[in-house]
């Protein structure tokens, strides 16, 4: 595995220790201390995405363009960094939605760019297990953060102000090792310069255009994880111990995405996929029924399941139809549909809860969920026919 793939795993792993240590939080920070509706919650998340999904179409077509994807990419973290220290200081929900929505777009900036140059670095044949491997550091920052916020709410008596301020220090270790650790092959330095056109998104194959359009179904099916905080409050899981959804999810999420990526190179991508949107599907109905702390938190599990069967199996795709001179623009037209698909899951969800209860939001959840399974399997069958037909 090449070291450029290991640095910006671990670039991902340090600032999602501290993203999540934050966002582990925050919806209960919202809710209960500046007293914000689930519909408020559902709309700051909703939107927050799609402004990070927004900026990564033209991050990703700009990348292309410059030939440089590190110089994005550090600036993405860059700003993400700068953003913590407004959480703790946060005195109203508007101090938070400006921190979150710069916070997103620096990941706008950062993530079409850092996923096509992980598709540079990475041999063809461990294409799939790169991406597993990225997610899976990416995953375990996202484990190690919500535990330590466990850990110092115990310790400070549920002050999270100060759980907050602490997350600053790993977001500061992240950035440090993208500008130090991290070096662009220097071909890109030599190439486009001529690439940077809107009709270029014309020359991407149907393949992509299917694997985006399912993603775009799919997303519909897995709105924030914010409700899954809000579910397991709701079932009356203590405020202290809220952070260990993200754990639980997490832990499966970490242990699965690099074993599925390694897989998915040898097997092929559908399949898999197929199966971690089923995954969803129970995810959904076990989150829609489930009535104690312990049905939802094996909800959760089956949700962290999906997350690692799919989501770097889904860039992989990406990396796989789209041209390599234009994988940024690829990935940054991916993004943005599936910003877009997370703002109105994120916002009918919020509206779902208000209105209906969680019930009702997870079962519309498992049904987008079962549209984009059938979609996948659609697909999957027309390729195998028209592979047999072509003979």
């Amino acid at each position: 595995m090449p070291s450029g793939v290991w640095m910006l795993g671990f670039v991902s792993m340090f600032m999602d220790i501290s993203s999540e240590m934050i966002h582990a939080l925050l919806p209960v920070f919202l809710v209960t201390t500046l007293g914000a509706s689930a519909l408020t919650l559902g709309l700051i998340e909703g939107i927050a995405e799609a402004i990070a999904n927004v900026t990564k179409l033209f991050s990703g077509g700009l990348s292309d363009w410059l030939g440089r994807r590190k110089l994005l990419t550090t600036v993405g973290y860059g700003l993400a960094a700068l953003t913590k220290p407004v959480f703790p200081l946060a005195a109203t929900i508007g101090w938070v939605v400006a921190a979150r929505f710069i916070d997103r777009i620096g990941k706008g900036v950062r993530d079409a760019p850092r996923d096509a140059l992980i598709a540079d670095i990475a041999p063809p044949d461990l294409r799939g297990a790169s991406f597993g491997l990225r997610q899976s550091l990416d995953t375990v920052g996202a484990v190690v953060g919500p535990l330590a916020a466990i850990a110092l709410m115990a310790l400070s008596s549920d002050n999270i102000r100060l759980v907050f301020w602490i997350a600053v220090v790993p977001a500061l270790v992240s950035l440090g090792i993208m500008i130090f650790g991290v070096s662009e092959p220097p071909q890109h330095h030599t190439e486009g310069k001529e690439r940077l056109r809107l009709s270029d998104a014309g020359l991407l194959p149907v393949a992509f255009w299917m694997a985006t359009g399912i993603a775009i179904i799919f997303t519909f099916a897995r709105f924030s994880e914010a409700f899954l905080i809000l579910r397991a409050q709701h079932t009356g899981l203590p405020l202290a111990f809220v952070p260990s959804v993200m754990v639980v999810m997490n832990i499966v999420y970490a242990g699965s995405a690099y074993p599925a990526g390694m897989l998915s190179d040898r097997i092929g991508r559908t399949g898999l996929l197929a199966i971690g949107i089923a995954c969803l599907i129970g995810a959904d109905l076990i989150l829609a029924f489930g009535t104690t702390v312990a049905s939802v938190m094996l909800g959760v599990l089956f949700w962290g399941l999906h997350m690692g069967l799919t989501q770097g199996l889904f860039a992989s795709l990406v990396a796989d139809t789209a041209p390599a001179r234009l994988r940024g623009t690829g990935f940054g037209i991916f993004s943005f549909a599936q910003g877009i698909a997370m703002l109105v899951a994120s916002v009918v969800a919020g509206g779902l809860w208000d209105g209906c209860g969680p019930k009702l939001t997870f079962t519309a959840g498992s049904c987008f969920a079962a549209i984009a399974l059938i979609t996948l399997l659609l697909w999957r069958w027309r390729i195998g026919k028209n592979a047999v037909g072509s003979m």
